[in-house]
C-alpha cells in the first residue's frame, strides 16, 4: 500500500510540478498531517531524474510549510487566543496562568517554533501555541522557515541521493531523525545554559 502512494505521490507531483509540492506541504503542515517524506523524498528523485530542480524543491517545500504554518497561526491568533481567554479555566489554564505562558513564549518562542519544525506530529501543531502568545508573524516565519528549511533540505537530498530504493529512504530518514533529535537537544541544552 505504501508503495502504491508513493508511485501515485511521485506521478502527481511529476504532473503538478512546483505547485504540487506547495499544495501537499501547506497541507502536510496545517491540519492534515501526513510525512512529509511522502512529498519531498520523491520530489527529490526527480530532480535526480532531471525532471525537476532540487533548489526548487527545497524552495517550493519552505513555501508550502509556510503556508501550512501561517493556516495554523492565524487560526490560532484569532479563534485560539479568545477561547483560552474565555473557556481555559476547563483546560486548567485560567486567564493568570495564561498570561504566564503567554510571557514565557515570548521570551523563548523562537527556539521552540524552531525545534518544533523538525519533530513530527509537533511540527503540524508548533505554529499554536506561537499564534495563541502573538509572537511577531515576522518572527514566527523567518524560525518556521529555518526550521522546515532544514527538514526539507534533507529529505530533498535523501530522495536525490537514493530516493529508488524505498529500505534505504526509511534508513537514511530514520537516521537523520535521530542526529536531528539529538542535536536539538544539545541546542535546548546550550540556549538554556546561555539565558542562565
Amino acid at each position: 500500500m505504501l508503495e502504491s502512494l508513493i508511485i501515485w505521490l511521485v506521478q502527481t507531483i511529476g504532473t503538478l510540478g512546483y505547485p504540487g509540492i506547495v499544495l501537499l506541504m501547506a497541507l502536510e503542515s496545517s491540519f492534515f498531517p501526513f510525512p512529509s517524506e511522502v512529498v519531498i523524498v520523491p520530489a527529490g528523485y526527480l530532480a535526480q531524474q532531471g525532471q525537476m530542480h532540487l533548489g526548487m524543491v527545497v524552495g517550493m517545500g519552505i513555501l508550502g510549510s509556510l503556508i501550512g504554518a501561517w493556516v495554523n497561526y492565524y487560526i490560532a491568533i484569532t479563534i485560539g487566543r479568545k477561547a483560552l481567554l474565555k473557556w481555559g479555566n476547563w483546560f486548567l489554564l485560567p486567564p493568570e496562568k495564561f498570561m504566564k505562558v503567554e510571557s514565557y513564549l515570548k521570551k523563548h518562542g523562537e527556539i521552540g517554533t524552531f525545534i518544533g519544525r523538525l519533530i513530527p506530529v509537533i511540527r503540524q501543531y508548533i505554529s499554536f501555541p506561537a499564534g495563541v502568545a502573538k509572537m511577531p508573524i515576522g518572527k514566527f516565519s523567518v524560525y518556521t522557515g529555518l526550521g522546515a528549511g532544514l527538514w526539507v533540505t534533507i529529505l530533498a537530498l535523501i530522495g536525490y541521493f537514493v530516493g529508488e530504493n524505498e529500505e534505504v529512504v526509511a534508513q537514511w530518514s530514520q537516521t537523520a531523525m535521530f542526529w536531528l533529535i539529538a542535536g536539538c537537544i544539545v541546542l535546548v541544552l546550550g540556549y538554556w545554559k546561555l539565558r542562565k
